[in-house]
């Protein structure tokens, strides 16, 4: 690698509205957004809520002389929504369904639907290993009551893991999508401190576009206005966050958003706004690692935050228990009305009556059976994903208690992005 080593590395992310018969003019903003990206000619352009296959193969087509290299990520029933167009070849592919992705009789929501999913691409440039996720984390839609918070914060864990485990011999980390949490969330402070990625919006040398680089804004005229009350510039939910490991150093030159409507024609291209960072990585020689400032163990960033999801999981699991039991309880009062049912139908007792109430309970039984199955399934992802914090949260404090000269490799290739290779 030459010492003067520098790429430059232009990328676009959008959470593209594309629910096919629900999406307002879907097909219109589609044409204008493959449009966009041709004019553009960014190196990555990484997109989520894609649902319609259709969609992606139109947009293929339109960005095959601009983006010869694409893919889609297939999972769940509807789809992840998941993809990405390159200018540069993809060499790996690969992608991690979420464990638990909210619950199939929340219908109107449609998450577990959708198979929600992080997608994981491969490319060699100029000889620098990236490795590129995009992702899309369930919605929140309730801030004052979320009643997913815990399968939330157990894919922001899930999605940590992933990425700590698959870009071992990665020069340069790059993470896009909406992972619909806010910068102080649980699931994003989780994300941060376990990655050591960083925000291209606070990182960034150049900013331009929305009021603290909130990506639904009340300018949209795509955007539900009751949903943002609360929050008058908007939020920001949608992120470009990178990293760069050892030998190597990344910045932010410029990050921009679109402003509640296409820069081009001054339609939207979606409800969300559209980021685009310039990112920089160049050589570096290595660096001795100064000791580490954390401060005590009560007072360390990793461990409080650590801390903090496992409380939260703890919550999930009890109250995935309860209707577990509550789901046990009530088919076992519709065995027994079933039982009676029979014995009456036997007896000869009101034939037509109570062949009707016993369908109508078999078809209980077997729904609450399916929840009974569900809610006990969500348990035990919850509790891995639990023990899994747990046994991290213990090496933390460990590391913590003995001092960094004797930090296990685990926490010195977390905090450091320590490679076992020569760069």
């Amino acid at each position: 690698m030459k010492p003067h080593f520098s790429l430059r590395l232009r990328v676009f992310n959008l959470n593209c509205w594309g629910i096919p018969y629900l999406s307002k003019h879907r097909a219109d903003r589609m044409k204008r957004l493959g449009d966009f990206l041709n004019v553009e000619s960014f190196d990555l352009a990484l997109l989520e809520e894609v649902w319609s296959e259709q969609d992606f193969q139109y947009l293929r087509q339109k960005l095959l002389p601009t983006y010869p290299a694409a893919h889609y990520f297939r999972s769940g029933i509807i789809g992840s929504g998941l993809c990405v167009f390159s200018k540069h070849p993809i060499q790996e592919f690969t992608q991690h369904v979420y464990t638990l992705n909210g619950y199939p009789y929340m219908v109107h929501h449609g998450d577990w639907f959708s198979g929600k999913a992080v997608g994981l691409l491969v490319f060699h440039l100029s000889g620098l290993v990236l490795n590129a996720y995009v992702t899309h984390l369930h919605a929140e839609y309730n801030r004052q009551k979320d009643i997913y918070l815990a399968h939330r914060v157990a894919q922001a864990w899930e999605l940590a893991h992933f990425i700590h485990h698959t870009s071992k011999k990665a020069d340069m980390v790059l993470l896009c999508g909406d992972l619909n949490l806010h910068p102080k969330d649980l699931g994003f402070r989780l994300l941060k401190e376990w990655t050591g990625l960083h925000d291209a919006y606070l990182e960034t040398q150049d900013f331009k576009g929305s009021e603290e680089g909130c990506t639904m804004v009340p300018e949209n005229c795509y955007v539900n206005q009751q949903e943002l009350e609360p929050f008058p510039c908007g939020i920001r939910i949608d992120y470009v966050l990178y990293k760069a490991v050892s030998g190597f150093c990344i910045s932010c030159k410029t990050l921009k958003t679109t402003t509640g409507h296409d820069p081009h024609s001054g339609t939207p291209l979606s409800d969300h706004e559209a980021l685009m960072a310039t990112l920089c990585v160049r050589h570096s020689p290595p660096q001795h690692n100064p000791s580490p400032t954390h401060g005590p163990v009560e007072r360390s960033p990793l461990i409080s935050v650590l801390r903090e999801a496992c409380t939260e999981l703890d919550l999930g699991v009890a109250q995935a228990r309860w209707w577990a039991t509550f789901a046990s309880y009530v088919i076992g009062l519709g065995l027994l009305f079933l039982a009676v049912l029979s014995a009456l139908v036997a007896e000869g007792g009101i034939r037509e009556i109570a062949i009707l109430l016993w369908t109508l309970s078999v078809g209980l039984v077997l729904g609450v059976g399916a929840v009974y199955l569900f809610h006990l399934q969500e348990a035990k992802g919850l509790c891995r994903a639990r023990a899994e914090l747990q046994h991290v949260l213990g090496r933390a404090r460990e590391a913590q208690n003995l001092g960094p000269e004797f930090k296990p490799a685990l926490f010195l290739e977390h905090q450091e992005g320590y490679r076992t290779e020569d760069q």
